[in-house]
């Protein structure tokens, strides 16, 4: 009878998540998951697009977003219930290169422009999207920052989501890339060679909230416990800072 009750009280939730929290939430949702008993599917994409589908009204439970901005976006529309939003992570932007690469890049103001186009030689910089994805326009605030935009803004091949960079230096197809530290742990095939200055972008908060007219205990359950002591743990396996 137990059993019969606890599937009986499962629910099933869908999450809309930024495209680089796959794995970290992917654990997270299979700890929950045992706990809980309630069935949670995933979808992944840049935060852009995936607050343009819960506009136009895919069944989404929960919005985690990788900055303020979307999130701001569907809030000012009332399609999250604000009492609910929270913030989770913070990330850091990092510059990229194949694991194998023995290149060297200074990001300071007076060297990131000429440093940057001679360890790109013919090559491209991988980012993501510069008009909407949070990972690609913190990129280019970065750039623009550290006084390198003019020169390598040519030579950007721009991506889908940040996953999507992140696989285009991993499959050598260009020499660099801008994804957030998390990408860089979570692909064997890059490594990070630096982090861009905190002051040269806006911080990067991961903030969630439940969607309007798909709030229940279940969805406000996941949304504890990704704030949770539990929760925490697991956002920093995966590199994430939790925001506490």
């Amino acid at each position: 009878m137990a059993a019969a009750a606890c599937l009986a009280s499962a629910a099933e939730l869908t999450v809309f998540a930024a495209a680089s929290l796959k794995e970290s939430l992917d654990k997270q949702i299979q700890v929950f998951q045992g706990k809980r008993g309630h069935v949670v599917r995933a979808s992944y994409a840049g935060s852009n697009a995936l607050a343009k589908q819960i506009e136009n009204g895919a069944p989404a439970d929960l919005f985690l977003s990788a900055d303020e901005e979307w999130m701001d976006y569907l809030a000012t529309r009332k399609l999250v219930v604000a009492a609910t939003r929270r913030d989770l992570v913070t990330n850091e932007l990092v510059l990229i290169a194949p694991a194998q690469s023995t290149a060297k890049v200074e990001l300071t103001t007076t060297g990131a422009a000429v440093s940057l186009v001679t360890a790109l030689g013919q090559g491209r910089l991988a980012v993501a999207n510069l008009d909407n994805v949070p990972a690609g326009k913190y990129a280019r605030t970065a750039l623009t920052a550290l006084g390198a935009w003019a020169e390598v803004e040519p030579k950007l091949a721009r991506s889908e989501n940040v996953r999507a960079a992140l696989a285009f230096v991993a499959r050598g197809e260009a020499p660099l890339g801008i994804v957030y530290r998390t990408d860089a742990i979570a692909e064997p095939r890059v490594r990070a060679l630096a982090a861009f200055p905190a002051g040269t972008h806006a911080p990067i908060v991961y903030p969630g909230a439940i969607v309007t007219g798909r709030d229940s205990e279940a969805a406000r359950g996941l949304l504890n416990h990704l704030t949770s002591e539990e929760g925490a743990a697991v956002w920093r396996q995966f590199g994430f800072v939790p925001k506490r």
